[in-house]
């Protein structure tokens, strides 16, 4: 299993938005960069994810996970862009903020801190533990 970090505006897709959502979950829609674009091509199901609220928030709130795998993205007619389903499977019990992250020297090299732009990012096994074990949530 691999992990990864999808990034949203709450005001634009929220984490209550994708809980509602259900088991059916929904398409992580409009990417248009192609590294995150890339990282969706490589996930598979069952792939584990914290679910970031940005811009608003800067902190992780829930996780997720991949319910489908890579396909045209609906939001476009254009074929370069793909996206996968995600559906939620937690709240956080402590929401881990940017700050959090940033503070802690154990998460230095964390995607999220080194290129806070990417919207769908790798996480590592270590980051992912970590993060669950400060957000007090088992994974």
């Amino acid at each position: 299993m691999a992990f990864w970090l999808f990034k949203s505006e709450p005001d634009a897709w929220s984490w209550d938005q994708q809980v509602a959502k259900g088991e059916a979950g929904e398409e992580w829609t409009g990417v248009r960069n192609y590294q995150a674009r890339n990282n969706m091509r490589a996930m598979a199901l069952g792939d584990r994810g914290f679910f970031y609220h940005s811009r608003t928030g800067l902190e992780i709130v829930g996780i997720v996970e991949v319910c489908k795998t890579a396909h045209p993205d609906s939001s476009t007619d254009d074929p370069r862009w793909e996206c996968v389903d995600i559906k939620a499977v937690k709240p956080m019990a402590k929401p881990i903020s940017m700050a959090m992250i940033k503070q802690d020297p154990r998460l230095v090299d964390m995607v999220l801190v080194k290129n806070s732009r990417l919207s769908v990012q790798p996480v590592t096994q270590e980051e992912w533990d970590l993060i669950c074990k400060l957000g007090e949530t088992q994974p």
